[in-house]
Parts: structure tokens; C-alpha cells; sequence
């Protein structure tokens, strides 16, 4: 099995779900003795993957994939699977994925399986789980053919668990002659008025419905600052019209993996749980000691939070 990994860049750095994505093609070419080829529009991240173990990375050059086209990189990857024959394609699961890459399996005429949370691999046989019905089941999905996209949702796996290995870099020149740009991409979403992208985020401070009303919101802002975090919600939140949307953590929102997950005032329902359960740490404070976040929390406190974090805030 060929297994093409595509790295995608955010601000000239590697998009952290990426790599996340790289564990699990790592996992599987131990499961199968696969061959994984890493893919990158960016020479200077090239260097950097090439610490990772793989059988190589491609740089792919032309300076109509320098910025984001979903056009540019239709093409770009439809000449490289092309190229290596490849059986599965992996991607992180980020904005760009969900715009550009259901294009490339209608090109390509291979099914794209979206959002995924792990996989299975059994008598030569690739299953795939994701989430469905706003995480409230899971969905088992068998390819016959072993041939497909995948992407993986965010905190599906962890970074600390790639291995490294020196591999060589071969730069694959592209040619995007053909192509008509009658697509022009407006902003990133994190970039837009307002918006903010947390899957990068390495500490988040999230709020839920104990915070009791929006005054009480500079309180968690204050502690978020004191800790250098990101602030994100929970539904309820931003439905109240307290936090923007793009703060919203959960099966409507954002899936997030950081290093650090503050949950105040969140009770925990199934809907917030996924996304963020693939946290490093999770740290709760809430009144109700039955609240299910602490069952999936590293650190609970029961408490009021509004007495609890003023002091914390001031201890830090």
C-alpha cells in the first residue's frame, strides 16, 4: 500500500493537525508495511519533515502554490498521486481540507472519507471510525478496496507519538499551465474580522453556562491572559451571543488538540466532549461534582468558579 500524507502550512508553519495525521500513517505502514510519501508546497517546512520516518518527502514547486488555490493544488496532487500510483491520501481535517479536497476525489474518482477519529487494519482490510449524528454515534466504515481519502479530525492522535528517522527530499517540479484560475480565495478563516482559529492554539480557556452571564466573562478573559491562552466556549455561549462563533468548541464548532485545556463552568454534554477530549491535560472547575467533564478530566475541581478563578488569577 502507497500512502501519500499532504502537510498543509498555516502562516509558514506546519499545521499542527497535519502531523497529527502523519502518526496515523505512521501507525498504519507498521500495521501493513506501507510505503508513506510526505507532500509539501513550502521548501523551507521540506527541511523540517525530513526528520520525520518516512520513505521521502516531495516538495512540490511552482509559485502558483506559494498561496492557497484550490485549483493549484487540485492539479499539484492529481499529478503526484499520478506520479507514485498511490492507494490512500491523508489529510489533516482543517478548512482547506473540507474545501478543496472533495474536489480532488471527484477528480481522481476516489472516495473521500472526512472527519475520521481511528482506524482499524484487519486480514488486509482498512476500517475507518467517524463520528456522525453530532458525535452522538460513531459510524464504522470497511473499504473493500483499500483505496481512499482520509482525513482525521483534530486530537484523533497525539505529536509526542511521530517518530523520526533522516529522509531524503526530492523536489517534484509542477506544472500548472493548464489550469484557468477562475477561483480567487478571499481570506483564511483565521484571518477574517473576528474570527480565530483554535486548532493552533497550544493553551485554551474555555467557558460554559456556569459562568452565569456575560459580565462575568472578563474574569475568564483576565485569567486566559494571565496564562498566555486562547478563550473558546461552549455552545450555549456563543448562542447567547456572549463569544463569537468562531470561540464555539465541540461537534458544531471547532475541534481542538492543545497542550493545555481549561473547561470552566462546562458541564461536559457528548456534543463539547468531542471536540476537545484529544487535550494533553484537561483541567475542570465546576460546581456540580457529577458534571460528566470530570470523567475525561486530568485535574477537577469542585467549586465556584467565580470565587476560584479571581484568586487563582492573582496567585499566578
Amino acid at each position: 500500500m502507497k500512502i501519500i500524507v499532504f502537510i498543509e502550512s498555516s502562516n509558514n508553519k506546519i499545521h499542527p493537525v497535519s502531523l497529527e495525521a502523519l502518526v496515523a500513517a505512521q501507525k498504519l505502514k507498521d500495521d501493513n508495511n506501507s510505503e508513506i510519501h510526505i507532500v509539501t508546497f513550502d521548501e523551507n517546512l521540506a527541511e523540517i519533515l525530513s526528520e520525520y520516518k518516512t520513505d521521502s518527502i516531495i516538495y512540490a514547486k511552482n509559485s502558483g502554490l506559494d498561496q492557497y488555490n484550490p485549483l493549484c493544488y487540485l492539479e499539484a496532487l492529481e499529478q503526484i498521486h499520478s506520479k507514485l500510483s498511490s492507494d490512500i491520501i491523508i489529510f489533516g481535517h482543517t478548512y482547506e481540507t473540507r474545501d478543496w479536497v472533495p474536489r480532488l476525489s471527484a477528480k481522481l474518482d476516489m472516495p473521500f472519507i472526512s472527519d475520521c477519529t481511528d482506524y482499524s487494519y484487519s486480514e488486509g482490510m482498512l476500517s475507518l471510525n467517524r463520528p456522525i449524528y453530532q458525535a452522538k454515534l460513531t459510524q464504522k466504515l470497511l473499504l473493500t478496496s483499500n483505496k481512499a481519502l482520509i482525513s482525521f479530525q483534530a486530537g484523533s492522535y497525539s505529536c509526542d507519538d511521530l517518530k523520526s528517522k533522516i529522509s531524503n527530499i526530492e523536489i517534484l517540479e509542477i506544472d500548472l499551465s493548464s489550469i484557468s484560475l477562475t477561483i480567487k480565495p478571499g481570506d483564511k478563516f483565521q484571518e477574517s474580522e473576528g474570527g480565530v482559529d483554535l486548532t493552533a492554539a497550544d493553551y485554551i480557556v474555555s467557558v460554559g453556562r456556569g459562568i452565569g452571564k456575560e459580565e462575568n466573562i472578563p474574569l475568564v478573559q483576565a485569567f486566559a491572559d494571565k496564562i498566555r491562552a486562547q478563550i473558546g466556549s461552549s455552545r450555549p455561549i456563543v448562542d447567547a451571543g456572549w463569544l463569537d462563533h468562531s470561540r464555539q468548541i465541540g461537534s458544531s464548532g471547532q475541534t481542538v488538540s492543545p497542550k493545555l485545556y481549561f473547561a470552566v463552568g462546562i458541564s461536559g454534554a457528548i456534543q463539547h466532549l468531542v471536540g476537545m477530549k484529544g487535550s494533553k491535560q484537561i483541567i475542570a472547575i465546576n460546581k456540580d461534582v457529577n458534571a460528566p467533564i470530570f470523567e475525561i478530566a486530568d485535574y477537577g475541581v469542585v467549586g465556584d468558579l467565580l470565587e476560584i478563578l479571581p484568586k487563582l488569577t492573582d496567585n499566578l
